[in-house]
């Protein structure tokens, strides 16, 4: 009989184990970079991987954090002439090419939109139009290039944000630091952002929450599904957003028109190879709407998207052919 041990992720995904063999599960839980982290790994428990994972978090919080003023992006952001090292290059391109995939509906340039809705550094309010005229002639991310180490702007009050895609970079690379200790069994989860590894026949389950009618409501989970070395990411609207006369503005800020998407999509599972893709992928759908999106997946099969979207005032899905079946 297999063993099943359960797990329950606090925001966004549920997580079951099921082992085929009598390892012991382990886990590590913190809180990083804004949010609680959870990894799991099967064999014996090695008190040792804590510092280093609380490392990596550190690592890439110096990187990547606009919230602190000395990390590599707040200096990028405030023009200092900085050269980068080769993660930041790396999660640029991929930021770059996602951008141009999803033509600008994912832009790491969002940042200004990102301050003046108030879901940055600044307070929530809701700006004019003639505000977001303004501010929005320096989104693009066709306005930033790569030269020798260095990231040049069109302009100096373009500013980057990689909050859509970091998440997604840390999981990667957790993942990577667990196969290089020698664990095949493993899974990492930093805020949503999933990745399992199980190359012994244990499996994992991931489960996606339902959309909830207030951000503080309890989570509940709905389609299970097992997740086999594979990434999955979440992007919702009904956990992040403020409410202004009746009217909710979300924290997903489209580029392309400055202001908070608002469509039927309620949430968006993309399951891809990496973590990475995955993060940065789910926002863009969510930007995109769920028609284009799903024309998307369509030329690209190496994606695979579940989507949860309000029909009528009831909740509706729909996914790709290629998304794992629901476990009965």
């Amino acid at each position: 009989m297999k063993k099943l041990c359960i797990y329950t992720i606090i925001i966004g995904i549920s997580i079951l184990i099921n082992s085929c063999n009598s390892n012991k599960k382990n886990n590590i839980d913190g809180f990083a970079i804004g949010t609680y982290y959870s990894i799991s790994y099967m064999g014996k428990e090695n008190k040792t991987l804590q510092y280093p994972i609380d490392s990596i978090f550190n690592l890439y919080s110096s990187m990547f954090s606009v919230f602190d003023t000395n990390s590599l992006i707040s200096k990028i952001n405030n023009n200092q002439t900085t050269e980068i090292n080769e993660d930041f290059k790396s999660i640029f391109l991929v930021a770059q090419e996602i951008s141009s995939l999803t033509e600008g509906a994912f832009d790491i340039t969002v940042a200004p939109l990102v301050n003046l809705w108030g879901f940055g550094k600044e307070e929530k309010k809701d700006p004019t139009q003639k505000e977001i005229d303004s501010v929005i002639k320096t989104i693009g991310y066709q306005k930033l290039s790569l030269e020798n180490n260095h990231i040049v702007k069109e302009n100096l009050f373009i500013q980057l944000n990689f909050n859509a895609i970091a998440k997604g970079y840390i999981v990667d690379k957790i993942a990577v630091f667990l196969s290089s200790q020698g664990y095949s069994d493993y899974l990492v989860d930093v805020g949503g952002e999933v990745f399992a590894c199980n190359k012994n026949q244990n499996k994992w389950k991931v489960g996606i929450q339902i959309p909830t009618k207030h951000a503080d409501d309890k989570s509940e989970t709905d389609y299970v599904f097992y997740l086999n070395n594979k990434a999955v990411a979440t992007s919702g609207n009904y956990r992040n957003y403020y409410e202004k006369d009746g009217e909710r503005f979300s924290h997903i800020i489209n580029p392309l028109t400055g202001k908070p998407e608002q469509n039927k999509l309620l949430s968006v599972t993309v399951l891809a190879d990496n973590c990475t893709y995955a993060d940065a992928l789910a926002t863009a759908f969510m930007i995109m709407d769920m028609d284009k999106s799903l024309q998307f997946l369509a030329s690209h099969p190496e994606y695979a998207a579940y989507f949860i979207y309000n029909e009528n005032n009831s909740y509706k899905h729909i996914k790709t052919a290629n998304f794992p079946d629901k476990i009965n």
